[in-house]
């Protein structure tokens, strides 16, 4: 029998959201707080757009998971990085 005290699915915070499974950490960058996930890349399916280089992330490469952490933005807000150009941000 599930909990009752469990959150629906669709309640599910950004910080949470599709990217489920802990490990993301928070960063502070040109002044702001951001959600900042890695990923290995070993579920990725599809190429994502860098906006740190403006280049593919290949899929099955790993790279990080980026999005607002001020509560400002959602989903559509989250960007793929590579790893090194995120680095650099």
């Amino acid at each position: 029998m599930p909990r009752a005290n469990r959150r629906r699915r669709d309640e599910v915070p950004l910080a949470l959201g599709r990217l489920r499974g802990g490990g993301e950490r928070r960063e502070t960058h040109r002044g702001r707080s951001w959600f900042v996930r890695p990923l290995s890349g070993a579920t990725s399916e599809r190429a994502y757009l860098c906006p740190g280089c403006q280049h593919d992330i290949a899929p099955l490469t790993a790279h990080v998971v980026v999005w607002p952490a001020d509560g400002m933005g959602g989903v559509d807000d989250r960007r793929h990085w590579h790893t090194r150009c995120w680095g650099r941000y």
